[in-house]
């Protein structure tokens, strides 16, 4: 078989593998860029719609099935490469984030800032670069779930006179927040044009750098900081965090509606403290708080019911301990919950850039 059968048969071959995020073959994507046979070795080269931590080894790992299968003499290099990704809004604020992600809830103490915490975790244990922005002005939780609580936050004025934070990192997480500005006590009595200063300081006089990934850790409610967010900051989406019982679920539906009247997608449902299991009995489930919450209102508004994270005392020790329960080894079914989780949601922020790359763009010249 000459060269040129052979890049033919496994540009075919590799052309039907299926994307499972999009149901779609990379044919079908145009995700197929080259094929070339030289030297002894099959160079793939693949654009995809990023992000790519989750998705890319099970694609290389197929396309290097494919090579043997065509050509067992030939050593498989498969390359892959972010899409590129036309983000809506302001391109100015965060230029140099990929991704953009809100974590909001409707009503406080649901385990909102649990959840972004390990979500943010979990994205660093998968090689990506990660921010989290603790926007809970008034009751910022990062410095104790990430075990920073002396930390502070340092600045440097740069030559043309602005003054530039470098966030705090821990667990390969970049971390700002307002908790390492004050003291750990301290209130932060603000008003509303105020509390926006503060939040847009976060954002924008920060050293995020390059990142795949910054995380918003919203306060809960439809208030002062989430329509400051939606107006500065092109959201890939929010994720709306919720517990079981119809107390939640009201806010929660407020909070839904609030981002779609902003135009920004909702990626996904948590349902948090869904039951509880005993250690000393493993098979019982006891729904303190209800049953079914979570699913119910991802059905009614058609969004993704991304998992439901039980109750454990291991969660809670790890927020108290400043270890997200993804680290911890010793949790490692909780751990597990939360890492799944957070597979779910980045295949729902492909599928949103996506829908984005696939959006026409408009040029008009004056």
């Amino acid at each position: 078989m000459n060269t040129e059968n052979i890049e033919n048969q496994l540009r075919i071959a590799i052309g039907e593998i299926v994307d499972n995020d999009f149901g779609k073959t990379l044919n079908e994507l145009g995700a197929v860029h080259s094929v070339n046979v030289k030297d002894g070795v099959a160079e793939i080269l693949l654009q995809l719609v990023p992000p790519l931590q989750w998705i890319a080894p099970t694609i290389d790992k197929e396309c290097s099935e494919a090579v043997q299968v065509i050509a067992p003499n030939l050593r498989p290099a498969v390359f892959v490469r972010e899409k590129e990704v036309h983000r809506t809004g302001s391109k100015s604020v965060l230029p140099s984030v990929k991704n953009l992600i809100a974590v909001a809830s409707g009503k406080g103490g649901v385990g909102k800032s649990t959840i972004a915490a390990n979500i943010a975790a979990a994205l660093a244990m998968k090689g990506a670069s990660v921010g989290l922005l603790d926007a809970d002005i008034y009751g910022p939780s990062a410095p104790t779930m990430f075990d920073m609580a002396n930390a502070q936050l340092e600045a440097e004025k740069l030559p043309d006179g602005r003054i530039i934070g470098q966030p705090n990192e821990r667990y390969g997480v970049k971390i700002a927040s307002i908790g390492f500005v004050m003291q750990r006590d301290q209130a932060a009595i603000l008003r509303g044009p105020m509390l926006a200063g503060y939040f847009n300081t976060l954002v924008e006089q920060i050293n995020w750098g390059e990142l795949d990934f910054l995380v918003f850790d919203l306060p809960p409610g439809t208030g002062d900081i989430q329509l400051t967010l939606t107006q500065r900051v092109p959201l890939t989406g929010a994720v709306i965090v919720t517990t079981p019982q119809e107390i939640s679920l009201v806010d929660v539906r407020r909070s839904i509606s609030m981002f779609r009247k902003v135009n920004v997608e909702i990626l996904g449902i948590i349902e948090n403290m869904s039951y509880f299991t005993p250690p000393e009995l493993p098979e019982n489930k006891y729904h303190i708080f209800g049953e079914g919450g979570g699913k119910k209102v991802a059905n009614e508004n058609n969004v993704p019911l991304l998992g439901e994270v039980p109750i454990t005392l291991g969660t809670r020790e790890g927020g108290d301990e400043g270890l997200p329960v993804v680290l911890n080894p010793e949790e490692f079914s909780q751990g597990e919950v939360l890492r799944n989780i957070t597979a779910r949601l980045v295949s729902e922020v492909r599928l949103a850039n996506l829908r984005s790359s696939e959006q026409p763009i408009i040029q008009i010249s004056l």
